[in-house]
């Protein structure tokens, strides 16, 4: 993961050794784009991106953890109708859910050899190709794995399913000067 480095040295803690980037943490620029083919709709979020790893709820909280948790954190809320349940959620379970959410495959794959090694004789026995996971709490695999959230400050919708009426939309998140929160603008623009 040659990025992940460009997120944290990119963010306002700046980390620039390699075990400042192995955990938790980031705050770098990020753009996504995802287009539906089907629908004729290309979304696009510009914001700033945040790696959870498995320390975020550690018995240490890094500087990285503390990030995360007050730059995402800050933007939460509880759903309406979820206000009892405000408890059952911690970080941890979101990561090992999301986790759970890949393959079998796909989770075997953070059992891989380190990408971009040379490949020189056999890996060893923990780090094969084509490994299938199904322990939701692997230790290799899940040590290796990780989610990006990218906090959005811009969401751009761009809706071209009929060239006659195509509109982009774009959405601006404006936060206030005092406590961080804010709420989003909506434009209207050509595409």
């Amino acid at each position: 993961m040659q990025k992940v480095g460009e997120l944290f040295g990119s963010s306002a803690g700046k980390a620039t050794k390699d075990e400042q980037v192995q955990g938790s943490g980031g705050g770098g620029p990020c753009e996504a784009v995802y287009w539906i083919k089907e629908k004729g709709m290309q979304w696009r979020m510009k914001g700033t991106a945040f790696i959870i790893a498995p320390d975020i709820e550690g018995q240490e909280e890094s500087s990285g953890v503390r990030t995360v948790k007050s730059e995402i954190g800050g933007r939460m809320r509880v759903v309406e109708g979820g206000e009892d349940k405000e408890g059952d959620w911690s970080w941890a379970m979101e990561l090992t859910g999301h986790f759970g959410n890949c393959s079998p495959g796909m989770r075997g794959s953070w059992k891989n050899p380190p990408p971009g090694t040379p490949v020189r004789g056999e890996p060893d026995k923990d780090h094969q190709l084509a490994q299938k996971v199904t322990d939701l709490h692997d230790p290799i695999a899940r040590s290796n794995f990780r989610v990006v959230v990218i906090k959005p400050n811009e969401v751009e919708a761009t809706d071209i399913s009929n060239p006659e009426t195509a509109r982009r939309r774009k959405y601006t998140f404006v936060a206030d000067a005092q406590d961080g929160k804010g709420e989003w603008t909506e434009e209207e623009l050509w595409p």
